[in-house]
């Protein structure tokens, strides 16, 4: 493949938030830590270097792991990095979608896999893994039981129950095969069947065949995957959790933080409640408040605690204490000797209003990176752009105004009538005159009338470019057809497509492509051709 680079702010696709995250907005400043440069990844490693929790996080994760580390020489040979005090981690994370999901789960961890590669090659003397963060104590299970694929959408259609991680695959063999089945015939097809089967129908949660699958793509590059849904790592949380909900800290910091954004004009992403954990058990996730004698609820269940039944709930059963979204980046920082996080957008902003939360607890703001973005299309595709006159670039203007442009452009006509208006507008200055020397009054009358006139002679302009369009016909369908193409149903093709039919022409092909055009510290829109 090759590969062109655009800046973020002209494919219109992504918030001034973080446009002005990338641009160093000063205003930004007190919201984020380091900031995503080589420079700012040393001080950051400095700030990282006391990280405690070495042996736990490998002995958590050979087990998490299991026999499939028999098979992933590169992740495991990862993982016994971690337990040395000069390796760091860059991570990103997701929901469980099943099959991956949209396309840009994908960019997400290859983003990974390049910065840490980067950073190597910057710092020789450190070494560098990428991590992917499964969600697994998430319970939004409509945002991830559905993908889709040449334009078909896959549905898994089951109960849900507690958080998504837990959930049994046994029932999702249909939906294996339904998705299976938009493959054909290929070598790249029977691979990633095989991969997908395997994945889900010979492991019994969707945490597990998620692991696998994702570990199937990625295991050369060294990826390692945590769950996070651990005991053994919640008990290192249990201290933050138990100060967390009696002092409703993450509430005030984070709510303060918000109002200080909004002021600057900048949206909040994410609120923070009085109490940032749901309850968990194998059947349900849900939240847990404070009464007003004092107690604590767990919503829904009839589930109450006093303070000092809460107290040793946390000490003695941590992994039910299941983090939210504004709590869940601390526990990542807290068990990851972690350098940088990378997020899509809507993340990164999020990720600004937990800064003050961080210093709270003391533990270090990990450097916000947002993840690669990119389009992928092929030589016929981009002949058709560039036969069009169009460019990469133009590409991402709404399709009416590519019409536009093009007829105006190509016509043989003066579609135009601006200079009949100046003539007009010379006349109307003349009869203001006159109607001012006769009634001062009747200004107001000729401005309407001119106004009136004004919009008559745009419409009229509309009507010639509308009828000019019948002779450039055949091109204007086909810009219609390529902006179909690059934009389904009008959106950024990574935030709908699955990765397979890429990977069904591509192969393996398509992640090195990715991983070698991608620049994540560049901060530009890739298209990849």
């Amino acid at each position: 493949m090759k590969a062109t680079y655009i800046d973020y702010g002209d494919t219109g696709s992504f918030s001034q938030t973080l446009l002005a995250y990338l641009a160093n907005d000063e205003q930004l400043a007190p919201f984020y830590g380091q900031a995503p440069t080589l420079e700012g990844f040393k001080r950051q490693i400095a700030e990282k270097q006391k990280f405690p929790h070495r042996k736990l996080l490998t002995t958590t994760l050979r087990e998490q792991y299991g026999s499939i580390l028999e098979q992933s020489p590169e992740v495991e040979a990862n993982i016994m990095l971690l337990g040395n005090k000069k390796t760091f981690t860059v991570t990103t994370g997701h929901q469980l979608n099943i099959f991956t999901g949209p396309l840009y789960f994908i960019f997400k961890i290859v983003t990974a896999i390049r910065l840490a590669k980067d950073l190597k090659e910057a710092y020789p003397e450190y070494a560098f893994v990428p991590v992917y963060w499964m969600a697994t104590e998430d319970h939004d299970f409509a945002e991830i039981n559905n993908t889709k694929v040449f334009g078909k959408k896959i549905i898994w259609d089951t109960p849900t129950i507690s958080a998504t991680g837990r959930m049994s695959t046994q029932d999702i063999a249909d939906t294996v095969k339904q998705y299976c089945g938009t493959f054909g015939l290929s070598v790249n097809g029977d691979k990633l069947k095989t991969i997908v089967e395997d994945a889900y129908l010979q492991n019994q949660s969707l945490a597990a065949a998620t692991r696998h699958m994702v570990n199937e793509l990625f295991k050369s590059y060294g990826l390692v995957i945590i769950d996070a849904d651990n005991k053994a790592f919640k008990k290192v949380f249990a201290p933050i959790i138990a100060q967390d909900i009696f002092d409703e800290n993450s509430f005030k910091s984070i709510e303060d933080t918000s109002g200080k954004l909004e002021k600057l004009g900048y949206h909040a992403q994410v609120h923070a409640r009085e109490i940032n954990f749901f309850y968990l058990t194998d059947e349900f996730r849900e939240r847990i408040v404070r009464t007003e004698d004092g107690r604590f609820e767990v919503l829904h269940r009839e589930l109450y605690f006093s303070e000092e039944e809460m107290r040793t709930e946390i000490e003695q059963y941590p992994e039910r204490f299941s983090p939210n979204v504004v709590m869940r980046p601390l526990y990542q920082e807290l068990i990851l000797p972690n350098l940088a996080y990378i997020g899509g957008g809507a993340e990164i902003v999020y990720w600004l209003q937990l800064k003050a939360n961080f210093d709270y607890y003391q533990v270090p703001f990990p450097i916000l990176v947002p993840r690669n973005s990119a389009m992928i299309t092929d030589d016929n595709v981009a002949g058709k752009i560039f036969r069009l006159d169009l460019t990469f670039k133009s590409i991402f203007k709404p399709t009416n105004v590519l019409k536009n442009e093009y007829v105006r452009r190509h016509t043989k006509h003066r579609l135009n009538l601006r200079d009949e208006w100046m003539e007009f507008n010379a006349i109307f200055g003349k009869i203001k005159l006159r109607a001012h020397k006769i009634d001062p009054s009747l200004g107001p009358s000729t401005e309407a009338v001119k106004a009136r006139l004004k919009k008559a002679i745009n419409n009229l302009e509309k009507k010639l470019l509308k009828a000019d369009k019948h002779n450039h016909e055949d091109a204007l369908i086909q810009i219609e057809r390529v902006k179909d193409k690059l934009f389904p149903n009008g959106g950024l093709q990574e935030r709908t497509e699955n990765f397979a039919s890429l990977y069904l022409k591509h192969g393996d092909g398509l992640i090195r492509d990715l991983e070698k055009h991608f620049n994540p510290l560049d901060f530009k829109f890739t298209i990849l051709y």
